[in-house]
């Protein structure tokens, strides 16, 4: 009994793996999250269920995986000093409203630990990158992270468990209430305590 090489189980397990991707993010833009099925993605993919769990082990680590999320961001740095705070929640505000992917992966993020560990990415890599040149480089990361803190508690406030008063918002007035706050972190003095 001969065994098949190495370098071809491999090539067919990366093979599987970018098909399974493909047919979820397919599914996911077409469905969304909660009406896309694990049944559904594997038929679009032309195989069987079980390979798919086999590879992302449930409907919360395969949407992890296939999630791609451009925040888009400005360079923040080019951008009025004074009107960042104010432009940044804009700017969230616009891509929550045309786009329910982040939405699904800030839902599925509180309770899949790969989703979670997407959504730091995104939010790490992006924000961070965005801010070059805004804050001193060793207190970029941590800015970037109070910022996302604002984000992503008025996304999961607004969009995901509906708060009523935040949902009564509108945004003109988010953006007047949460702007002053992202301000100060992007740009106000470090406190003293720090």
């Amino acid at each position: 009994m001969t065994s098949e090489p190495a370098p071809t189980r491999a090539r067919r397990s990366d093979a599987t793996r970018a098909a399974i991707l493909r047919a979820a993010r397919e599914r996911f833009a077409a469905d969304g999250y909660d009406r896309s099925t694990i049944r559904a993605i594997a038929a679009e993919a032309r195989i069987d269920p079980s390979m798919v769990m086999r590879y992302y082990g449930s409907k919360e680590g395969l949407f992890a995986a296939a999630a791609e999320f451009d925040l888009r961001l400005p360079a923040l740095a080019e951008l009025p000093r004074e009107q960042l705070g104010e432009l940044l929640v804009r700017h969230f505000l616009d891509r929550w409203e045309g786009d329910e992917t982040l939405a699904a992966l800030v839902r599925t993020a509180t309770t899949s630990p790969g989703a979670a560990e997407r959504m730091r990415a995104i939010f790490a890599e992006q924000l961070t990158a965005a801010m070059a040149g805004l804050a001193d480089p060793t207190e970029a990361p941590r800015r970037a992270g109070l910022v996302a803190s604002q984000i992503l508690g008025l996304a999961l406030t607004r969009y995901i468990i509906r708060l009523p008063p935040v949902v009564d918002l509108d945004p003109a007035e988010l953006v007047a209430w949460v702007a002053p706050t992202v301000q100060r972190y992007l740009t106000g003095p470090t406190p003293a305590s720090a």
